[in-house]
Formats: structure tokens, C-alpha cells, sequence
């Protein structure tokens, strides 16, 4: 996993073209303007899904993988805190889902991390994280998830 700013975000550009265009969508996307909703950059290769939510009590949250796609959440507007611990054997508490892409882990999160405007996390397969969780006090938070294609990740 990656948590940095978006000012920083050509330190990984080394990480390929599809991570130079998601950085590119989020410098160059005025969400404010963007309803809630899922918007092709690249076909179903890499795409964004804009939304907004009030933050939630980590108690009742699980942590989530994904398979086929690579995650980076990028706080628009907001505070939330997000939970990570390393996928390393751990059973799922609900089994992958193919069709949503993800599965559940009851495990606690091994740490977490306060994000605020203009921070962003690259999560791959094997990043655990549970997102969208209260910083100190609810929160209302405008996210973009850039969701990349795994098979995109060493072009």
C-alpha cells in the first residue's frame, strides 16, 4: 500500500501508464461539478467511481481485498480514518465475490490512518483495508475510488 498526497503523485508514476492516467484523472477532475456515480477513464481497465458518504464507527466495519482490480481512494473533501493490516493467510469472513470484486476479513486492522483533502492510498490485492471509518467525530467525505486493473499493474 501507498498513502501519500496528491502533490506527491509523480513519485509513482514509475508504478506505469495506468497509474500516470489515474493521477492525471484526479488533477484534472473538478468533482465538485461530478455526481455520485462510476465514469470510464479507460474502458473497464481503469475507471472512477465518485462518492459521497458520512463516515462510520469502525465496530460494525470489516476489512476488504480485491482480486482483479487495484484501488486508490482519493479524499475530494473530508476526514475519515482508514484501518490496514497485509493479506498474509488470513481466512475470509465472507468469500470473494467475483462479480463485486471483493472479500471480507474479520481480523482487526493492524493500523490506521487519519486522511484528510488531498491524501490518497494505493491499495493492491494484497492490502487489507477497512475505509470510511469516523477520524474522531463523524464526518461527511467526498471520495474518488480509481479502480485500475490489476493486469495494467506491471505494463
Amino acid at each position: 500500500m501507498i498513502i501519500d498526497t496528491l502533490a506527491n503523485a509523480n513519485r509513482y508514476h514509475c508504478l506505469g501508464p495506468a497509474f500516470i492516467k489515474a493521477f492525471g484523472y484526479l488533477r484534472q477532475t473538478d468533482f465538485s461539478a461530478l455526481e455520485k456515480g462510476k465514469y470510464a477513464i479507460d474502458g473497464t481497465d481503469i475507471f472512477a467511481i465518485v462518492n459521497e458518504y458520512d463516515t462510520v464507527d469502525p465496530s460494525g466495519e470489516q476489512m476488504e481485498s480485491h482480486k482483479k482490480y487495484i484501488d486508490v481512494q482519493y479524499i475530494v473533501k473530508g476526514k475519515e480514518q482508514m484501518g490496514h493490516a497485509i493479506l498474509n493467510g488470513q481466512t475470509p469472513s465472507r468469500p470473494y465475490d467475483e462479480a463485486a470484486d471483493y472479500m471480507l476479513f474479520g481480523e482487526r486492522p493492524s493500523f490506521f490512518t487519519a486522511f484528510e483533502e488531498g491524501m490518497f492510498a494505493i491499495f493492491f490485492p494484497s492490502d487489507l483495508h477497512m475505509p470510511n471509518l469516523h477520524p474522531v467525530a463523524p464526518d461527511r467525505v467526498r471520495k474518488v475510488v480509481i479502480k485500475i486493473g490489476v493486469h495494467l499493474a506491471h505494463q
